[in-house]
């Protein structure tokens, strides 16, 4: 019998452990790995490590209810709504449920289909209201469906459509309703009317939009990657309706890296930035610093090993909504000395804060990713409009080589193992990705010596390669070899 999820150690260290076991015992690297998946009462190495990955992925966090509207005046709160107030979810959710969501959340994505998510409170659910979060808004806005942002206030400019609220066994039609209230500054709310028929509170409701309705599933109660297989699922038949299936195979660039793969490449540069500079003037490509794809609308991404983060892009902050102007200002107030250099060089998440105290929040009522420092002085801005409209720019077609490397001579050589072909990014998955920190980012900011130039290589926004199918549907993996 396998062992208990929360019983799993990282993948790291089962790969540490498989190296070691590998030298000790002297055996190949894939009896080393069978092995040990064996003591952890697996049958193979792939079961074993596609339960590491899902114990990982559960590690992410899904936000807390949005209940702001509690707080508007033309919402009646009665001393029992207060007493509910009690009881909305204010931690994690048990870890199976998130399991369920997230592996959802990646079928969605793995079959090219754009969504958001929300979550109906113990109130909302009395009151039958939700608030329309900024991932919610921005979804509709990318869908062209509907815009808050153009709506007026008051019950007169209410927008009311066709919607279906889905399980396995039943597709049932519901009335959505869209509207900013008289109160405050109107903050965006919807409604789906028999929600509760298919949802409790806590639930983590997926939208789905289709012809002009929205369809809204429950990744907390179903498990799509079963109702796509199921002829009979009302999810599965709804699902298959909307997908496109269109791949298109950029052969020209897959023939050329294969024929790169027949012989080990000597680095034409040392350093991070090695293996992608030798694979792309091989390919012909002179270095350059535009944001344009590489190869003829191809993005191509290089590393080593298969489990490093990637680079999805490059993008400073608004400078003109952020209190530092430039990123000389960043690095003087939070660098540090290292030998002769002043650097700013950090990994800059939504979880924590990192050693110098610098950290992001998510603003979703402005729809700003935002950096501070300690929690209370804000450092520098970046529009989510701006992020997703990078991300469309940079990928919409992209390489994803995996290569090892091996020092022949003294001089380091490239082996090119596999490339990942993925098209058409999830452009709504991008903000909820770094608010829940699986994509990071990096400053690399660096003063040399006593001069005054300062050399920034970033910001660079960054994700694990084997999370690209949160980001990236139905991604193909080519070997090169």
């Amino acid at each position: 019998m396998s062992s208990h999820p929360s019983d799993l150690p990282s993948i790291n260290r089962i790969q540490q452990r498989a190296k070691a076991l590998k030298k000790k015992e002297g055996i190949s690297q894939a009896q080393a790995y069978q092995k040990i998946s064996e003591e952890y009462g697996f049958t193979s190495w792939p079961k074993f490590r596609e339960e590491l990955k899902k114990k990982e992925r559960s590690k992410t966090t899904i936000q807390l209810p949005s209940i702001d509207f509690v707080m508007d005046e033309d919402v009646e709160m009665t001393e029992q709504d207060f007493e509910s107030l009690d009881n909305e979810r204010s931690s994690e959710l048990p870890e199976d449920i998130k399991r369920r969501v997230q592996e959802n959340k990646r079928q969605l994505t793995k079959v090219g289909i754009e969504f958001s998510v929300f979550e109906p409170t113990i109130t909302g659910l009395n009151k039958s209201i939700i608030d329309a979060t900024q991932p919610v808004r921005t979804h509709f806005e990318l869908e062209n469906f509907h815009f808050y942002s153009d709506q007026g206030q008051g019950q007169e400019h209410k927008v009311k459509k066709t919607s279906f609220l889905l399980t396995d066994k039943i597709k049932i039609k519901s009335s959505a309703s869209f509207y900013r209230p008289n109160t405050k500054k109107g903050d965006p709310r919807m409604w789906f009317s028999k929600l509760s028929q298919i949802c409790d509170a806590g639930d983590q409701i997926a939208i789905v939009i289709h012809e002009d309705s929205p369809f809204l599933i429950n990744l907390s109660k179903t498990m799509l990657s079963e109702s796509l297989e199921n002829i009979d699922s009302c999810i599965g038949r709804f699902l298959n309706d909307v997908c496109e299936d269109e791949f298109s195979v950029a052969e020209e660039l897959l023939s050329k890296l294969k024929g790169l793969a027949k012989q080990p490449l000597p680095a034409l540069r040392s350093g991070s930035t090695g293996i992608g500079f030798t694979i792309e003037t091989m390919l012909g490509i002179a270095a350059n610093s535009s944001k344009e794809p590489d190869y003829d609308g191809i993005e191509i991404k290089s590393g080593r090993g298969a489990t490093t983060r990637t680079t999805l892009f490059a993008q400073v902050p608004d400078w003109a909504k952020s209190p530092c102007k430039k990123s000389a200002e960043i690095l003087n107030k939070y660098g540090y000395e290292r030998e002769e250099d002043f650097k700013l060089y950090c990994t800059l998440s939504t979880l924590k804060e990192n050693s110098q105290g610098l950290s992001f929040i998510y603003d979703e009522s402005k729809d700003e990713l935002q950096e501070w420092h300690n929690k209370t002085d804000l450092v520098a801005v970046w529009p989510g409009k701006l992020l997703r409209s990078r991300l469309t720019e940079k990928h919409a077609e992209t390489f994803w080589i995996e290569a090892s490397s091996e020092v022949i001579e003294g001089v380091e050589h490239f082996h090119l193992k596999s490339v990942t072909h993925t098209k058409r990014p999830m452009v709504s998955q991008l903000l909820p990705l770094i608010q829940s920190g699986v994509i990071t980012m990096d400053h690399l900011i660096k003063r040399k010596g006593k001069t005054n130039r300062v050399s920034e290589k970033g910001p660079l926004f960054k994700m694990n390669k084997r999370d690209l199918e949160l980001l990236f549907p139905a991604p193909k993996t080519y070997s090169l070899v």
